[in-house]
């Protein structure tokens, strides 16, 4: 075997070696959800297996998928996924959804592998709506197949503490974020990974474009924290609305932004004491309990 051929080889070997084993290794604790909302979730994966049995079409799989995740079933909704990219190789949505799952399961790199090549998969095609799996109160989309993926890639970057990349990502999903729902979550994302880049200029430039006088649909906590970050509401007072002098804090995504406007504003102690409130909860899955358990694992180091 020619040296060349044998390094990607091995290059390749490894890199899925690597994402098997974080897929293995990785603990999913079972989720807390109303038996209610259990029993409901579970009739949808039912009809969505069947739909994918009658008919095994990329959306019919797709959706298979997202009804797993719903239930908490994270590594059955990934090993699905996986084999809808060996049915659909070019389907960005296969790895949009997959990255997407590697995040929750905190298998950060291989995310940022799936994510990147949905990027470039999507390069030069129109963008389009992705249907909500678990519909707002308006049942209104307020997300696209293009603006997922740059949103998941940033916060993987993010995530990996890898801020620069992250940065970059957080830009393109601006330019296709076309509704405040959209606008606020990539604007609160990007303006922090600035912050803890340490460009408060620049992160002060992409927040006053930022008019906090809109209406959002869903994204009612990153709206808060964006007027957190400019003088518009108090860090305590946000925390008193979910409990912040509880053990545990009620919206993981709201203490998470608290917790990092504490820190990049320069209290590590009260950024601390936020971050392990929010662990000690039971909000596993969502992306502020996912950063500020990275963000812990950072501090402590």
């Amino acid at each position: 075997m020619k040296p060349l051929i044998f390094l990607l080889f091995v290059t390749a070997f490894s890199t899925l070696a690597a994402a098997q084993d974080c897929l293995t290794n990785a603990t999913v604790p079972d989720q807390q959800v109303p038996e209610s909302v259990r029993l409901e979730y579970s009739r949808n994966l039912e009809i969505a297996a069947r739909n994918y049995v009658a008919e095994p079409t990329a959306d019919n799989l797709i959706w298979y998928a997202r009804r797993k995740g719903y239930l908490g079933k994270y590594k059955d909704a990934i090993e699905s996924l996986t084999i809808g990219i060996e049915k659909f190789p070019n389907d960005a949505r296969m790895y949009r959804h997959r990255g997407h799952r590697f995040i929750t399961i905190r298998c950060f790199d291989d995310a940022i592998r799936d994510l990147e090549h949905a990027a470039k998969l999507i390069k030069g095609k129109p963008d389009e709506v992705e249907p909500d799996g678990l519909p707002n109160a308006k049942n209104i989309p307020t997300s696209t197949l293009q603006s997922n993926i740059w949103y998941h890639l940033g916060l993987a970057y993010y995530l990996n503490g890898d801020f620069r990349e992250a940065q970059k990502a957080h830009e393109n999903c601006t330019l296709v974020s076309k509704n405040p729902d959209m606008l606020a979550a990539t604007v609160y994302w990007h303006y922090m990974t600035l912050r803890r880049m340490g460009k408060k200029g620049d992160a002060a430039k992409v927040l006053g474009r930022f008019d906090t006088n809109v209406e959002v649909i869903e994204n009612d906590d990153y709206l808060k924290l964006l007027k957190l970050n400019k003088g518009e509401a108090k860090a305590d007072d946000l925390l008193t609305t979910i409990g912040g002098e509880a053990k545990t804090l009620g919206s993981a995504s709201l203490g998470y932004g608290i917790g990092n406007y504490f820190l990049y504003n320069g209290d590590k102690t009260k950024a601390a004491e936020v971050f392990r409130k929010i662990v000690a909860g039971d909000q596993w899955a969502s992306f502020g309990y996912i950063a500020a358990e990275a963000d812990l694992k950072r501090m402590s180091k």
